[in-house]
């Protein structure tokens, strides 16, 4: 009787244990995952970038949402884990610059034609260059860092299987 039971126990302990891995996601697709947001986040800096305080306000948000997304990626593979917050951190920090630049630039439009008026324009005008100048070293410089990065991890989990 009790070498009856052995025979089935292995086999139902294995197949659970590959239905057990096989559910879980892999690591190609999490840099997929991943790597989608951040492309996202990027494409809507290339494409959104403008003038205009509502599109930066907006693009502001955007980037706040691509901050969210990252969040919520849920990856499982510890190195993955290690870029995320790193991520968050740059989208986190370009959407502030970004809101910051808008409210300088929405300050310009309310200023009065006067000299009073102009030296509030020409200091928002600096306020403008200094933050998204900063913006750009910064998290933009960390941001392609990261993402070269990401790639060469990524690229490696590619070649491993």
């Amino acid at each position: 009787m009790l070498f009856t039971r052995y025979p089935v126990i292995a086999p139902v302990s294995l197949s659970i244990a590959l239905l057990i891995n096989s559910c879980s996601e892999s690591k190609i697709s999490q840099c997929q995952r991943l790597i989608k947001v951040v492309n996202h986040g990027t494409s809507l800096i290339d494409t959104k970038k403008g003038q205009e305080a509502s599109k930066s306000f907006q693009l502001s948000k955007d980037l706040k949402n691509v901050t969210q997304s990252i969040q919520q990626l849920n990856l499982q593979d510890p190195t993955l884990q290690k870029f995320q917050p790193r991520f968050i951190r740059v989208f986190d920090n370009l959407s502030l610059a970004i809101a910051k630049a808008a409210n300088a630039l929405e300050e310009t439009k309310q200023a009065e034609a006067s000299s009073n008026g102009r030296m509030k324009i020409t200091k928002a005008r600096k306020q403008i260059d200094s933050t998204l100048t900063t913006a750009a070293k910064t998290a933009g410089k960390e941001s392609d860092s990261l993402g070269l990065q990401l790639n060469q991890y990524c690229s490696q989990e590619v070649t491993k299987n």
